[in-house]
């Protein structure tokens, strides 16, 4: 679909949509078309001079075959010239078509209309060839640059429709679109060729229109020549064109400032690019984004004006509502950033972009998510992408060429199963999806390095997460692939820029990161007004006689319910029951009374039918374990506080007198814990013994179990593309 604004002429859409400003007309309209301002740097007279080399005919446009003048007018002044013209033009298509159609050219009408004392020709042009069937339309305006009186600006509008064409519609608009597109990337180049023509032969300089009457009523002297330069420069429109502002002429683009500061587009993404400043300068109020910003939105919706301002749209309120335009000057890392995330800027790619490392495989995210929670590490990585934006800014001013985009080295050496952390993955997709919908196409490549066997089971489960475009700028390296001369890092990264621990002469300066310490657990705990870990983990105290109850409510027989709990101070007993259907009324009646969501009363479990035998964890431990529902109904976990050693060799610690534990639990379908990774690690971790004893009772012993676990893990690891392997994991047979 062709969508446009409907500021200019033109701008009609073939379709509806109510979410944009772009929809608001209907019509049978196949395609629109507004220019960037070429800006020739010449006087307008010169360059009308050289338009009028292009007619009758011209060597330089192939497919103009010659024309014919019908009429002319001329004011009695002399200031206004109208020439219609009559144009033939050969058919670039398919012997078939031409057959079908009968005919061998085209004819065009045109009619220019030169106001020399504005300075200004404006050409209407419209097929005579099918116009029952065909209708294309065309505007263009010549006029002298607003900040230069001796430079010259061109504008161009075209639209195409298509009402019927014997069954080739399609093909039709192929051609005519191909053909247009080639025209306008010659245009400038035809316009130029006959300014130097005409310099070559000595004339630099055409006198402007002066009306002879008025001269003689004002005695001023007619005629004589002019020393203004042909060529003459204007540093201030040069410094105005810049990546953090708009270089824009009326409501146009500048094509150099796309060519300088946006990089090679054609001519409908330029098209595009316009009419999606224009919509959005027409329909909001406030400060509109930087082009590059509007080129990434584009860019990450195919450059469909619809889908990228619906995206651009949602990111704007996002910003607004977080004040992240603030965040390099009110944001700090905390000290667990600071001291264990492994990542950081590290010099520049061979093509001059900002080169960031991360140390995927030495980072314990984990660890990084109960210290600080999620949303402080999003911010770290919103602020890193800000530190990015700004990084790109500036690269495109000292190297001279656009820079829209870095490039990331991910170190996965040291990547284990203990990274493959449910509730982390589960935090991990939800920054992905904010950061992918708010700084789309900020990637330029993806380096992954020492990939260990591990890799294809993290690449089955964010596999799905990756947009399209982002999967083709990601490269694998395994071993020590990425060392080699040819085909290596040294492709992408300058020899004497890669990182010391990748085998290079750079010493990078990036934390080595390793285990946050379990006392930096504490400053979330303690800080109830910092909500950011609230989609994570329950935070819960636990004391003598006030033991901490989840219900769990299973629908399905054969659900997993998955935990994961830390114990922050005091110890606990840890206890899993299932509510069956000859338990005690009193019980019943308990469960009942569950109104009160924050204060919930304690409930009776004597009845119960313990299902998980009781495991006591001591502070600063962790947990994460498992049990397969062999019915449905409701669970229940709990947690007791002990200051007695229930095992010897114990240190308990009796001046305490309550527990403080962090815990999050799911509830997984048979069918999606079958082909879970991640859930694989919770039945291997060992932490429950009766979930040993639930699985055995499926028909499964423990040993078998863990012999299919290792299985499961092997066909997983050997897996190359990403739908096999979620195939082969999902036909796994693993309880």
């Amino acid at each position: 679909e062709w969508w446009a604004p409907t500021c200019p002429p033109f701008s009609v859409s073939r379709s509806t949509c109510q979410s944009s400003p772009w929809e608001k007309r209907t019509l049978r309209m196949v395609g629109t078309y507004v220019s960037p301002v070429r800006v020739y740097k010449y006087p307008f007279e010169l360059v009308m001079e050289a338009y009028q080399l292009r007619f009758p005919t011209s060597p330089k446009i192939p497919v103009f075959l010659g024309s014919e003048i019908l009429f002319e007018e001329k004011s009695d002044d002399g200031a206004i010239h109208v020439v219609e013209r009559r144009c033939k033009l050969a058919v670039n298509a398919p012997f078939l078509v031409k057959k079908v159609a009968g005919v061998d050219c085209l004819y065009f009408m045109q009619r220019n209309s030169v106001d020399w004392r504005e300075r200004t020709m404006k050409i209407r042009a419209w097929n005579e060839t099918w116009a029952s069937r065909i209708a294309v339309n065309e505007e263009c305006l010549y006029r002298v640059h607003p900040d230069n009186p001796e430079w010259t600006c061109f504008e161009q509008n075209g639209s195409l429709e298509i009402k019927s064409f014997f069954g080739f519609e399609s093909l039709i608009e192929k051609l005519a679109m191909k053909q247009y597109t080639a025209q306008i990337k010659n245009g400038k180049e035809v316009m130029e060729f006959y300014i130097k023509d005409i310099l070559d032969k000595g004339v630099t300089y055409i006198p402007p229109f002066v009306d002879k009457k008025e001269a003689v009523e004002k005695g001023e002297e007619v005629g004589g020549e002019s020393k203004v330069p042909v060529v003459p420069d204007s540093p201030k429109v040069v410094k105005e064109m810049s990546p953090g502002s708009l270089s824009c002429i009326g409501e146009r683009i500048d094509s150099d400032y796309i060519a300088t500061f946006l990089g090679e587009l054609d001519p409908f993404q330029e098209s595009d690019l316009i009419k999606f400043r224009q919509g959005l300068a027409a329909n909001y109020e406030g400060k509109l984004p930087d082009d590059t910003v509007l080129l990434r939105f584009l860019r990450a919706r195919d450059f469909h004006l619809g889908k990228s301002h619906d995206m651009l749209l949602r990111s704007m309120a996002w910003r607004k509502q977080y004040q992240v335009d603030r965040i390099l000057d009110t944001w700090k890392p905390s000290e667990p950033i600071e001291q264990y995330f492994c990542g950081g800027w590290h010099y520049e790619d061979k093509d001059g972009r900002p080169l960031y490392v991360l140390r995927v495989g030495q980072m314990d995210v984990k660890g990084l998510l109960k210290s600080i929670g999620e949303g402080g590490l999003l911010k770290h990585l919103i602020s890193v992408e800000e530190d990015g934006l700004r990084r790109t800014k500036e690269a495109t001013l000292s190297i001279g060429k656009p820079t829209c985009a870095w490039t990331c080295i991910c170190d996965l050496e040291g990547l284990s199963m203990r990274h493959l952390w449910r509730p982390g993955l589960k935090a991990v997709y939800r920054m992905m999806d904010i950061l992918k919908d708010n700084y789309p196409e900020t990637l330029s490549h993806m380096l992954i390095v020492r990939a260990p066997r591990i890799f294809p089971v993290l690449w089955a489960l964010v596999y799905p997460f990756i947009d399209p475009n982002t999967r083709q700028k990601i490269v694998i390296y395994a071993g020590n692939d990425h060392q080699h001369e040819c085909g290596g890092l040294s492709d992408y990264v300058p020899r004497g820029c890669i990182p010391d621990f990748l085998g290079g002469p750079s010493k990078c300066d990036i934390p080595d990161g390793g285990l946050v310490p379990k006392s930096l657990y504490r400053q979330f705990i303690e800080d109830d007004a910092d909500q950011r870990f609230e989609a994570l983990y329950e935070a819960a105290s636990v004391s003598k006689g006030c033991p901490k109850q989840v219900v769990i409510n299973v629908e399905a027989a054969e659900s997993v319910i998955t935990w994961d709990f830390d114990i922050i101070t005091g110890d606990v007993v840890f206890s899993l029951f299932r509510i069956t259907p000859d338990s005690s009324p009193r019980l019943s009646r308990s469960l009942s009374h569950l109104s009160n969501p924050e204060h919930p009363p304690v409930i009776d479990l004597e009845t119960a039918k313990p299902v998980q035998e009781m495991l006591v964890v001591h502070e600063g431990q962790s947990v994460q374990g498992s049990h397969v529902c062999i019915g449905a109904g409701l669970y229940i976990m709990q947690w007791v506080f002990t200051s007695t050693p229930l095992s010897p060799g114990v240190q308990t610690h009796r001046h305490r007198h309550k527990a403080s534990i962090m815990f999050c639990y799911d509830v997984i379908g048979s069918e999606h814990f079958r082909g879970s990774v991640s859930s694989l690690e919770s039945c291997a971790s060992a932490m429950s013994a009766r979930s040993s004893g639930s699985a055995a009772s499926a028909k499964q012993s423990p040993v078998h179990r863990s012999k299919q676990l290792q299985r499961s893990t092997r066909t997983i690891a050997t897996q190359t593309d990403a739908n096999q392997k979620e195939t082969s994991v999902k036909r796994s047979t693993i309880v």
